[in-house]
This record gives structure tokens, C-alpha cells and sequence, in this order.
């Protein structure tokens, strides 16, 4: 294995709370649930465990409560090997929680409490500046303000950081161009293309790359990726296929599996295909956090796509 990459993390940190069921409920609906468990999640948390596990060296910027959830959540970022160091614990907000509700076929419903994930700061964020300036890659979602997101995004592009924004969860209106303009590779999925790019087609995708977007990738679950650059026509990543039981954090897997490979210099197409095999990997298994494979893993069931190293 090379040396390995450098991956920050701005983004939350959750406690997921799953209620496993035959079928989601409709509105208004009570379904029985046939077992219930607790796994560590948040997708900021999700995304750093993944990069971690597919072999980077991760730094975790985020934002816990000053309670039992983020005392556990932090025992667990350790015993990852994530570095902690610029996560605060907040006094006043609690941890962020996520209520999900997961169907037989691994289909999902989540609601989530976010807490102190709403207090992470560009101030916060500002002090973090130097592992940011020494990544090999810089991932942020949705789950935290705005202004973080923006001024992680602003730091790590004045230092040729590549960055990584998965646009999750989907943002009630379009996001800026003077943030779009900065990140270099956009991973989202249907429904969170339709939300900042206006459809969920190819011209909508285009619209993010005339924004200043590097690369638009888009998910599609069982029907794998589709990617868009300036220069080339759009080209996919088909899925592996396997058979899911929880589809909870398979996108964190993708982003986080993704981001070290990009760190680690892959060429895209063979991060992708990486990162594509370890989405897969954690559908095969229940819980967010729990279900992130190893790079062993991603490596052997990509090993039929491609030559690891």
C-alpha cells in the first residue's frame, strides 16, 4: 500500500436509531417493527469512518453534545484511528440523532435531530485550517451550516486541496455558485441533482458544470454511476451486484471509499470503481457505521474490474 492518504471530514456526527420493518409506512401509518438497534451514523462521521477503513488518515471536524451519544461517538472515531482533535463538545446542544426506519429489501425512511451538528462554526472550522491545507482530499455534506461548509470549501481551494461535497441532504434551494465553483467533484444522487441542478437529467447536470463544478458524479444505486466532466462525454460505473438487507450509509461509503483513492493520486475511473465496490459491500450488512468495509474488502470484490496495487 502507498503511504497513506491524508482525508478531512468537515461534517456531523449522529447517533441512528433503526427500527427494522416488513415494509416503510405510508403518512399516518404505524408498521410493526420486527427488531430494533442503535449504530453510530451522521454522515459527516460516516463518510470518516469509510475513508478510514479504505486506508486513509483521516482528521474528523465536527460538532457532538457534552452527552453520552457524543462521548460514544468519539470513543468510536478513536478507536478508527480518526484524528479528534478539532472535534468540539458542544455544553448546551445535544448530539444529533436519526430515527430510520428500514424496510426488507434495505429501502429506508430517516428523519434526523441534528443538534449540535447546527452549531459547527467557520470559526471552528478556521482553526482546523491546517489539516485542511495538508489533505490529499476535503469532504463535506449538508449536515452542518452553511458557512462551514463554505469556509472549509474556501480553504482547502486556495490550497489545492481537492474537495468533495455530497450535497446531503438535499438543500431546499440551489446552492451558490461561488461554493459550486470551488468543488471539484459533486457526488449526489437523483434527488439531490434535481434539487440544486433544477431536473435530474443530463442538462441539469451540465447547468453544475457550467456553475465552475470540476465533475458531477451521480449515484443511482442498483443501476451504479453516471459521470459528467466539461470535456467528455458522460461515462458509467455500472454496480456490483449483490444482495442488500440495509441501504443505510452505502452513499457515505461511496464518498468516503472515493476520497481516499482520489487522496491516495487513483486515477478517477478506478476510484470510482473502488468506491462502487465498497457501497455495495455495505448494503450487505445492517447499520450505517457497522456496514463500512475494510480496504481488504473493496479491494478483493473490485479485483475483478481492476489491477490494485
Amino acid at each position: 500500500m502507498p503511504a497513506r492518504p491524508r482525508v478531512v471530514v468537515v461534517g456531523s456526527s449522529n447517533t441512528d436509531m433503526v427500527a427494522a420493518a416488513p415494509r416503510l409506512p405510508k403518512p399516518g401509518e404505524s408498521v410493526a417493527a420486527e427488531r430494533f438497534y442503535t449504530a453510530a451514523g451522521g454522515k459527516g462521521a460516516n463518510q470518516a469512518v469509510a475513508a478510514a477503513r479504505a486506508g486513509a488518515r483521516v482528521t474528523l471536524v465536527a460538532r457532538v453534545g457534552d452527552d453520552d451519544f457524543g462521548r460514544r461517538a468519539v470513543a468510536g472515531f478513536r478507536k478508527e484511528g480518526i484524528d479528534c482533535r478539532w472535534i468540539v463538545r458542544d455544553p448546551e446542544a445535544p448530539s444529533g440523532v436519526a430515527l430510520i426506519v428500514v424496510d426488507s429489501e434495505g429501502e429506508n425512511l430517516i428523519a434526523v435531530a441534528l443538534g449540535a451538528n447546527m452549531r459547527l462554526s467557520a470559526q471552528q472550522v478556521e482553526q482546523a485550517a491546517p489539516a485542511i491545507e495538508r489533505a490529499g482530499a476535503l469532504v463535506l455534506q449538508l449536515e452542518v451550516p452553511l458557512a462551514a461548509v463554505r469556509r472549509a470549501i474556501q480553504i482547502a481551494h486556495a490550497a489545492g486541496v481537492p474537495v468533495i461535497l455530497n450535497p446531503a441532504p438535499a438543500p431546499p434551494r440551489p446552492l451558490p455558485k461561488t461554493i459550486l465553483g470551488k468543488v471539484d467533484y459533486l457526488v449526489l444522487n437523483e434527488t439531490e441533482l434535481e434539487a440544486i441542478g433544477g431536473g435530474c437529467d443530463a442538462a441539469a447536470a451540465a447547468s453544475l458544470l457550467e456553475a465552475g463544478v470540476g465533475c458531477v458524479i451521480l449515484t443511482r444505486g442498483k443501476r451504479g454511476a453516471t459521470v459528467f466532466e466539461p470535456s467528455s462525454r458522460p461515462w458509467k460505473i455500472p454496480a456490483f451486484k449483490v444482495k442488500s438487507v440495509d441501504a443505510v450509509g452505502a452513499g457515505d461509503a461511496f464518498v468516503g471509499t472515493l476520497a481516499t483513492f482520489v487522496a491516495e493520486g487513483r486515477p478517477l475511473r478506478e476510484s470510482l470503481v473502488l468506491a462502487s465496490a465498497a457501497a455495495a459491500l455495505s448494503v450487505t450488512r445492517r447499520g450505517a457505521q457497522p456496514s463500512l468495509p475494510t480496504r481488504a474488502e473493496i479491494l478483493t470484490l473490485a479485483g475483478g474490474r481492476l489491477n490494485p496495487r
